[in-house]
């Protein structure tokens, strides 16, 4: 058995992002990271690959150019964990005892939830921009695309970047208007298993009306079931109209033929972490976690942050930005024994691209009030702001939040920056 000061679980953007602020705040502490890909992807990077903006390869770098100077790197994945003996089981067969454990796994991508999908993808006019193999496809078959249905799909809450699902809706209605021919033939329809476009008020207005005047087809509280890709359909359950609710039991079921099919698939908690303690009584299996503080609610030297944490905010790279200075500030103060007083606001950013030039930067708090980082009103669509997602956003990531520089967006009151 190894034991370390810090154990890290996961190596994606949240656990590279911990690791490095706390080397910045304390080159002293002796962390490790529990990671076994040899690869990091920018995934906030992947609808610009299915848009055909970038390519796959731009959004790679090797895992091991990454990792934190004086930091451990344990190339294995975590196979069990034990918060009240303090270990971690590897899928290496080792157990990894710690001081303080920071879980940052992300999420899965539950493709089999979706009869028929998993077979399916990848051909067939069947796409998606969170599939790491078949991104790529996206662009291949909005660029094939000659007419007909093409549907956008968007699961049920959480998933990664939720806006992700609509956005690639408008740059395929972009690609489709350059034919006219094309364009006269094409309904784009947008079917989400949410009750709205978006779920903060405040950017649905401008939402609502870009999708009114594209013209998309925006059907909501649609949750796909099934691909039939011999007949091309996509299955949804829908909730039954008023007038036929006594005495149904189940959804309703539509089908909607398609030429092309974007889908987002439901996501969840790893199963190591949805199985274990840390998860007990936190909805869908993520790691339960005080919401502001993000050290886990029963075991006190747990800390998480990152899609796999259990908090109400939007999952996305910019929520892990808001994140980790607070949990470096506790996690360090629960090291010297005194209060944990940094608080997490919820803060998240979700770039809305809403076509090729334009974006909608829509920042957020737990309130779901705007927190915006320009002074700009935010709720409209702007080229700069497209700048900021094709360009200045990718190399924040590779630059300064994997390595541990602070956001920079100021702290509100009660956020403390790192160190």
């Amino acid at each position: 058995m190894s034991h370390h000061q810090i154990l890290i679980v996961g190596g994606g953007a949240a656990g590279l992002t911990a690791a490095s602020q706390l080397k910045q705040a304390r080159p002293a502490l002796e962390v490790a990271i529990l990671e076994p890909a040899e690869d990091h992807w920018y995934q906030p990077g992947w609808t610009l690959v299915g848009g055909g903006v970038f390519t796959m390869e731009q959004t790679r770098r090797s895992e091991a150019s990454l990792i934190p100077e004086g930091v451990t790197w344990i190339r294995e994945g975590a196979a069990g964990f034990d918060p009240t003996a303090g270990t971690v089981s590897t899928t290496g067969g080792r157990t990894l005892a710690y001081d303080v454990l920071v879980v940052a796994t992300g999420m899965k991508l539950c493709w089999e939830a979706i009869e028929g999908l998993p077979e399916a993808l990848g051909k067939g006019g069947v796409c998606s921009n969170y599939s790491r193999e078949h991104a790529a496809y996206t662009w291949e078959a909005i660029q094939a695309f000659r007419g007909g249905n093409a549907v956008f799909t968007c699961p049920p809450m959480p998933i990664k970047c939720p806006g992700a699902p609509q956005k690639i809706a408008y740059l395929a209605d972009d690609v489709f208007r350059r034919d006219p021919a094309v364009a006269a033939r094409t309904t784009v329809i947008y079917a989400t298993a949410t009750p709205g476009i978006f779920g903060v008020p405040t950017y649905a207005a401008p939402l609502r009306e870009v999708v009114a005047r594209r013209g998309i087809d925006a059907r909501y509280s649609h949750v796909l079931k099934a691909v039939r890709p011999e007949s091309r359909e996509a299955v949804f359950a829908v909730p039954p109209t008023r007038e036929w609710r006594d005495g149904e039991e189940e959804p309703l079921e539509v089908v909607i033929p398609y030429e092309l099919l974007h889908v987002t698939p439901p996501m969840a908690a790893p199963d190591v972490v949805a199985t274990s303690p840390l998860a007990t009584g936190a909805p869908g299996g993520f790691v339960e976690v005080d919401p502001h503080t993000l050290q886990h609610r029963r075991f006190t030297n747990v800390f998480s942050l990152g899609d796999v944490s259990g908090m109400p905010n939007s999952k996305t790279a910019a929520a892990v930005r808001g994140q980790a200075p607070v949990l470096v500030s506790n996690l360090l103060a629960l090291l010297d024994g005194q209060p944990l007083t940094a608080r997490y606001d919820g803060y998240s950013c979700c770039p809305l691209i809403t076509g090729y030039g334009k974006t909608i930067m829509a920042e957020f708090n737990y309130e779901q009030q705007p927190v915006p980082s320009f002074p700009l009103d935010p709720t409209k669509e702007r080229w700069s702001m497209w700048v900021v997602k094709t360009s200045v956003l990718p190399w924040l990531y590779w630059n300064r939040m994997l390595r541990g520089q602070p956001h920079e967006r100021r702290y509100m009151p009660g956020i403390a920056a790192p160190g």
